[in-house]
């Protein structure tokens, strides 16, 4: 296996990591809205993800430099032709960074409400554009003879695009919905453990349409098992949150975000980017990439650098791991 080649798995994995962890990341914070009763639910969803959120986001910088370093023409296409709805996520994660730190600074209740109305957007926008990109990506842009896209931006609202945004949204809000009933206790967890069977629901028919989808037009033997495997793990999902299973519950619907993220850069490879407009004009692993050293250097350094990470995110995990519920939110003080 050639360098590139390594190197678009890893990308691979940066992306499957950061969807994972973002994923319930993101679903939590819709979920202020859709499960949250009153001021002290919503601490509390808050809460769960407070510890953790800004760690979830170093796989998005991990991914980003390593597209920039690895493959550096489809960095610069990819982000030159998505550029507006790649700077709405960019607005988004700094403003749901903002809400998290600012939100208890003062304790007027439009002030903190004002916040948690922009955590729900901000984690509602990027959980639907993330598909929206995913799947024009997968499914191929406007893309010259010099690698540019010569598209426009309304071309990136076609069907297949914005079914895979309903599907990430939907996916990662039930996610998020079986993480809460995970790290909750009380009502709240019950309410949590009902949503979720009615989301996954949802994201089941969703997610099969998208994955069959993807199947008939691109796909082969690898990525039908891929497609296999993120179904039967949200079915098993579902079941085990019907048990009151939330630890088993959790790691499925985590399985179902990795497998269906595999299936998708399956389908990709050997392209990184395809052109609709004449295939040889297509971004592949060989033609978009940096040259043998520079990819033998940070593979040595990826060696070095990413057991760190994991053993400390893995910690922070561990560290945070109790069930916390609104008995846990102390009164706000005035």
């Amino acid at each position: 296996m050639e360098l590139h080649d390594v190197w678009f798995v890893l990308i691979a994995v940066l992306w499957i990591g950061y969807f994972f962890l973002e994923g319930f990341d993101f679903g939590v914070g819709v979920l202020t809205r859709l499960l949250a009763r009153d001021r002290a639910e919503k601490r509390v969803l808050i809460n769960t993800i407070g510890p953790v959120w800004d760690g979830n986001e170093v796989w998005l910088l991990t991914a980003g430099g390593a597209t920039f370093a690895a493959f550096p023409e489809w960095y610069a296409t990819l982000f030159s032709g998505f550029y507006l709805p790649l700077l709405v996520i960019l607005v988004c994660l700094i403003i749901r960074g903002v809400a998290f730190e600012y939100r208890a600074k003062r304790p007027e209740e439009h002030w903190q409400r004002n916040w948690e109305t922009a955590i729900f957007w901000t984690s509602l926008i990027p959980a639907f554009l993330w598909g929206v990109a995913f799947g024009n990506i997968v499914r191929g842009v406007k893309i010259d003879a010099s690698f540019e896209y010569v598209g426009n931006v309304w071309e990136l609202l076609n069907p297949y695009a914005l079914l895979g945004g309903l599907v990430t949204l939907t996916l990662f809000t039930f996610h998020g919905t079986v993480f809460t009933a995970l790290k909750t206790v009380g009502e709240i967890r019950e309410r949590a453990r009902r949503l979720a069977l009615r989301l996954g629901l949802v994201t089941a028919v969703l997610a099969l349409a998208f994955l069959l989808w993807t199947q008939a037009d691109q796909g082969d033997g690898t990525s039908l098992i891929a497609l296999v495997v993120a179904v039967a793990a949200l079915v098993a999902a579902l079941v085990a949150n019907q048990a009151g299973r939330e630890g088993w519950s959790f790691t499925l619907s985590g399985v179902t975000i990795v497998a269906a993220v595999a299936m998708l850069f399956l389908t990709l490879f050997p392209n990184v980017m395809p052109s609709t407009l004449d295939a040889d004009w297509s971004l592949t692993v060989t033609n978009a990439s940096s040259s043998p050293y520079t990819l033998k250097i940070m593979t040595w350094l990826t060696v070095i650098a990413l057991p760190l990470v994991l053993l400390y995110q893995g910690w922070t995990y561990w560290v945070f791991r109790k069930r916390i519920g609104t008995q846990h939110i102390a009164d706000p003080v005035h």
